[in-house]
């Protein structure tokens, strides 16, 4: 068999060190120390870690790099979001929408993300944006996996033709189905519209992905109806759970409840941390909550907790890079997890948690999966979310898309070395 490239010396995120990794035709062929074998095209990965790409499963693409558009967010809210939201969709074009989506991928493959789950608007009778992104989605599959989700960001029922919009986009293409339950008009719609929405999903064999409970109110409760229909009708993993920062608000007791309901569905649950410990918490004087949901307490429960970016540079969030290892650094300080286990569990939670939740194929670093690589100039997945190292070597299907250099300094002080590499080597005692 003619190998197409071997990536030698690689450490793995489970531990394993000194591991060569053959592949050819786009796929690993095996993983194993010291392999003998030749390729066309070898990469030294020195020891350090090669994972899967990593994977950002919660997005809003068809938003991303709109900022100051047509105006800034002054409050900072998340209410003053989706207020510049409306005021931007009469301005977007096709044409618009796809470049800056364009751009915003680039940064996330050179950023080593492989795959991303987006939510986009269906409360726009020209489904501009849902246009555009099927078009992305067909122009960066050689290089990034693209799960678009129709998401009524108005509200199912409050927006007048949000359902006809939401069953066009998922008849043209769109994968997933989405709602936003917390911004309907009273609770009971919001409700109403978790049962219509999970319904719709089983009958048509879908995955759903609800915006659930974005909100400071221990009584926005509407993640507790997501579980039950989901265990009602059998959704189980195919279904999750966005946000869910309301569970931060809830007292203790409820949550626990809660947590075991959430747990006994088999739904997932995503976290955002750059977005949420922004957004929420803005009408708080102090002490301020934080306002991410409850993470260990969900892992704890044996439900999967994926982190994701959510926003760039849009209505929302002014900052934001396609840096998923800053989404977990964030993570590992707001909610906060910072035992060795949790960090590692931090950079699980952008790596094989939302390959997961998004039912990835071929997502992996055993024979047969795809040749999805990412090399870290990182020793381990602990290192990689504190320093958030460069990403030396992006590989898809066994080919290098992207590449970087190591993040070093030269230094000129009496009687140390003249240069090192930022961060690296430190490890826990």
């Amino acid at each position: 068999m003619k190998l197409d490239m071997i990536v030698r010396n690689a450490t793995l995120p489970d531990g394993h060190t000194g591991m060569d990794i053959l592949i050819s035709d786009g796929l690993i062929q095996a993983v194993g120390p010291s392999i003998e074998a030749s390729g066309h095209e070898e990469i030294d990965a020195g020891g350090r870690l090669v994972t899967p790409p990593f994977v950002d499963c919660h997005f809003h693409m068809d938003a991303t790099l709109s900022l100051g558009t047509p105006r800034l967010n002054r409050s900072g809210t998340l209410l003053e979001g989706i207020a510049l939201w409306a005021e931007l969709k009469p301005l977007l074009t096709q044409e618009a929408v796809i470049e800056r989506a364009l751009r915003y991928c680039d940064m996330a493959v050179a950023q080593g993300i492989g795959a991303i789950r987006t939510h986009v608007d269906v409360c726009d009778d020209s489904l501009t944006g849902v246009e555009a992104l099927i078009e992305v989605r067909a122009r960066v599959a050689p290089y990034l996996t693209l799960q678009l989700v129709a998401f009524p960001q108005d509200g199912l029922y409050r927006y007048p033709t949000a359902k006809q919009n939401l069953m066009r986009a998922l008849d043209i293409g769109v994968d997933v189905v989405g709602g936003i339950p917390h911004f309907e008009r009273t609770m009971e719609d919001g409700r109403r519209s978790v049962t219509e929405l999970c319904e719709l999903a089983a009958k048509l064999g879908r995955m759903i992905d609800l915006h659930c409970d974005e909100s400071d109110d221990p009584h926005s409760r509407h993640v507790e109806q997501l579980a039950y229909e989901v265990q009602r009708l059998g959704l189980g993993s195919r279904a999750t759970g966005s946000h869910l920062t309301s569970m931060h608000s809830m007292d203790n007791y409820y949550a626990s409840k809660l947590m075991a309901l959430i747990a006994e569905s088999g739904m997932n649950a995503v976290c955002n941390p750059l977005i949420n410990i922004t957004l929420q918490g803005r009408h708080d004087t102090y002490p301020r909550r934080r306002g991410l949901t409850r993470v260990p307490e969900l892992q704890a429960a044996g439900v999967p907790v994926a982190f994701g970016q959510d926003c760039a540079m849009d209505p929302w969030y002014s900052m934001g890079s396609g840096d998923m290892l800053e989404v977990a650094h964030m993570g590992v300080h707001a909610v906060p997890m910072t035992s060795m286990d949790q960090i590692r569990s931090a950079f699980d939670a952008v790596t094989s948690v939302p390959a997961q939740l998004m039912q990835l194929d071929g997502y992996g670093i055993t024979p047969g999966c795809r040749a999805d690589l990412v090399v870290l100039d990182a020793a381990d997945p602990v290192e990689a979310v504190r320093i958030k190292p460069p990403r030396l070597y992006v590989l898809r299907a066994g080919k290098v898309i992207a590449r970087a250099a190591p993040r070093t300094s030269s230094l000129a002080l009496p009687g140390r070395p003249d240069a090192i590499t930022i961060g690296r080597g430190i490890s826990p005692a």
